[in-house]
């Protein structure tokens, strides 16, 4: 815990001198699918050869593919892999990590794979927060019975996550194709009635009223919005959801449809941003890189893109008064940077400058 901050300090255990370098809070990602076996790297050889998103799916590839992995995995296996990505992730600076499952879309692999993100938490000085998504795609098994599939979410797999008290969120994947904002706004509000608040992927590649559906069910955050309308703004304007913006996932699938950030921030429409690290669409860790991203193609101000990396996303996952600012009585994560002056963060591509990285008091990482 942070006992105080400035010179001649006499309360703590221990004290850091940062010699003058830039010190920020630890990162906070609030949107992350890290819960598979293997990264989808052929899809990225299939994008070059012009096919797109849909394409891929459509063929059996994209999340079903992953699907497929994780429901002939072992529990420990998954561990393994989940445990050396929050490896990599601390190294890049993030010290609080939302997870979601959504690559098992039954009832057995989702409740392993919220158990693989529960026993990490356990192990690792990262704090993983889960997210049940067993709305994230249709399975194979459902492609021609999709309300079969909304039903069983609803009547046999949102009362048994309740049961194992591990999810904290539950989020919808409200897109054309997917699910239709009637059949979210079903799974959404069901989770609420078991106590799992809202949150949801919305208007990614198209208009499909995840903005309204978010309004409408209170979910704590919309992320994506790369299709977002000008309807879809006053939805939130008039919510209090935030909004998570994921220019990452722009990025590595070679679009140029960034979300619409200066009509949002006119919007007076609090702002997240986060990788979205997943095993297909987007392989990042590095929410530093995002902050590049994010100033580069969205024109975010670097103050404010460093907010929303930290304050904003602790606020999304409702733990902004344990972390997300260096306050006294938060947890003490911290970067200390290589540097001394914010401005230069975005600057350091590939890899961001770190000095040290400090996780609830105790020095994880020295460069």
């Amino acid at each position: 815990i942070i006992k105080a901050i400035g010179n001649n300090l006499n309360d703590a255990d221990n004290e850091f001198n940062c010699q003058g370098r830039l010190v920020t809070p630890g990162f906070v990602d609030p949107h992350t699918h890290p819960v598979f076996l293997n990264p989808r790297y052929e899809e990225f050889i299939l994008r070059l050869e012009g096919k797109s998103y849909d394409d891929i799916y459509n063929s059996g590839g994209g999340i079903v593919k992953s699907v497929e992995d994780v429901r002939s995995s072992i529990k420990q296996e998954l561990i393994l892999k989940v445990k050396d990505r929050m490896d990599q992730f601390l190294q890049f600076g993030t010290t609080t990590i939302e997870c979601k499952s959504g690559y098992g879309l039954n009832l057995e692999s989702e409740l392993k794979s919220l158990e693989v993100i529960d026993e990490v938490n356990k192990i690792h000085k990262i704090d993983l927060i889960p997210t049940f998504m067993g709305a994230h795609a249709f399975p194979l098994e459902y492609q021609n019975n999709k309300d079969g599939y909304v039903d069983l979410i609803c009547d046999e797999i949102i009362p048994m996550i309740k049961k194992q008290g591990i999810a904290i969120f539950n989020d919808v994947f409200c897109e054309r194709g997917f699910f239709s904002d009637t059949q979210s706004i079903k799974i959404l509000n069901c989770g609420k009635k078991h106590g799992l608040i809202p949150r949801i992927h919305a208007d990614e590649f198209k208009n499909s009223n995840g903005a309204k559906v978010a309004y409408e069910t209170g979910a704590i955050s919309a992320d994506h919005l790369m299709a977002i309308s000008n309807e879809g703004i006053e939805y939130l304007k008039n919510s209090k959801t935030i909004a998570i913006l994921l220019p990452g996932t722009t990025f590595f699938l070679g679009k140029n449809s960034f979300a619409p950030y200066k009509k949002l921030k006119e919007a007076n429409i609090e702002i997240a941003l986060a990788t979205d690290f997943n095993p297909g669409s987007c392989n990042i860790k590095s929410l530093a890189f995002i902050i590049s991203l994010a100033c580069i193609y969205l024109q975010i101000p670097i103050l404010d893109a460093l907010k929303a990396t930290t304050y904003n996303s602790a606020k999304s996952l409702m733990v902004e008064d344990k972390v997300g600012s260096i306050e006294i009585n938060k947890n003490a994560d911290i970067i200390i940077w290589n540097i001394n002056d914010y401005i230069k963060i975005p600057t350091q591509i590939p890899n961001p400058n770190i000095f040290q990285i400090i996780k609830n008091g105790e020095l994880l990482f020295k460069s």
